[in-house]
């Protein structure tokens, strides 16, 4: 493959478009050669801007010699048929999220990598969000001690009526929103969950999708993460809180707060009282030596950025690209598991 990576779009929407096209166009390791979609407008646009070629029918994008990698941003229902047409024309492949709406499909298409020995990549920039990246950090560092509970929430109050909110096309909170967060969850669980539990429903958007979801995952490391996503909120609430043994860490997206204490520099825990309680009371507080802390993680593309660079060292030297097919198929189960509780 040359230093420079010809890239081939399918679907022009607001994935397509918005987030790879603009992604592609500032990664100078990368070039639009084709795009595929069904509109005109949509792809007398993209020739403009890219001097590309263009093309109504993908399927004739996958006989394009001039393209090395296919990224797939379909609506979701057709990722995996799609991504395998691709890797069976000898394409790379970097797919949307999430990478199918089955176990199945997502082994069919990592069996589709492996017998056409091309990559297979999903889209799963918010691993590297700067709060996802930052919280992990604080967790692995020790600050807060043992972490018991992980709690990241996606609030907004918002009634949508696009194909999103429409089951047939894989639309819904759990699939849109909810597979970047039960991806985080399980980086932070070794991908080694325990139990699963989920409530879903459809509250105030248009269709017939989920747009409130809970899950609650109890890893084998004893830490339980407690993911909230919903559009029926109307207030603030924050999106991070995490619970240790040691301190806590409480945050939005772009502003996270945690305090802490040394265990060494305070005494164990007295033994309980049998007896009554003095003064009837519950004890006198005690004084922590606490440390506080800050971190500003503005919200920006700079995760695409660093998925893109890391797929480019992928494509070019060999090494691992940024989310491996397998670990993206690692959630699948559990969107499954959480569909089939709340009868989704």
């Amino acid at each position: 493959m040359s230093e420079v990576v010809r890239v081939g779009i399918i679907g022009l929407g607001r994935s397509g478009w918005n987030i790879h096209a603009n992604l592609l166009e500032s990664e100078p390791g990368f070039k639009v050669a084709a795009v595929a979609d069904e509109l005109d407008d949509r792809l007398n646009e993209a020739k403009a801007r890219f001097g590309c070629s263009v093309y109504k029918d993908y399927r004739c994008m996958l006989e394009d010699p001039d393209v090395d990698l296919v990224v797939v941003a379909t609506p979701s229902h057709l990722h995996a048929s799609v991504s395998i047409q691709a890797l069976e024309a000898g394409k790379n492949v970097l797919c949307e999220k999430p990478m199918a709406l089955n176990t199945s499909d997502a082994d069919a298409m990592i069996e589709a990598a492996r017998r056409s020995c091309k990559l297979l990549s999903v889209f799963h920039n918010r691993r590297f969000d700067a709060d996802f990246l930052k919280v992990k950090e604080v967790i692995e560092s020790g600050k807060l001690g043992p972490v018991h509970l992980v709690r990241m929430g996606h609030y907004l109050y918002e009634r949508r009526r696009d194909w999103q909110m429409l089951r047939k096309f894989g639309g819904g909170m759990l699939n849109n929103w909810g597979v970047h967060f039960v991806d985080r969850a399980l980086v932070l669980l070794n991908y080694q969950v325990e139990s699963v539990q989920a409530d879903m429903k459809h509250t105030i958007g248009s269709g017939d999708a989920d747009d409130h979801v809970k899950i609650v995952l109890k890893g084998r490391n004893g830490m339980v993460v407690d993911l909230e996503l919903t559009a029926c909120c109307a207030v603030d609430i924050p999106a991070w809180i995490v619970l240790g043994s040691y301190g806590a860490l409480v945050g939005s997206k772009e502003h996270l707060r945690w305090r802490y204490y040394n265990p060494a520099e305070v005494p164990p825990p007295p033994p309980a009282d049998e007896g009554p309680a003095p003064g009837r009371k519950f004890g006198e507080p005690e004084q922590f030596p606490w440390v506080e802390e800050y971190a500003h993680t503005p919200e920006t593309d700079e995760n695409g950025r660093i998925f893109y660079r890391g797929l480019y060292k992928a494509l070019t030297e060999g090494t691992e690209p940024p989310v491996t097919a397998e670990s993206a198929r690692a959630h699948i189960p559990i969107l499954e598991e959480c569909r089939r509780q709340a009868g989704f």
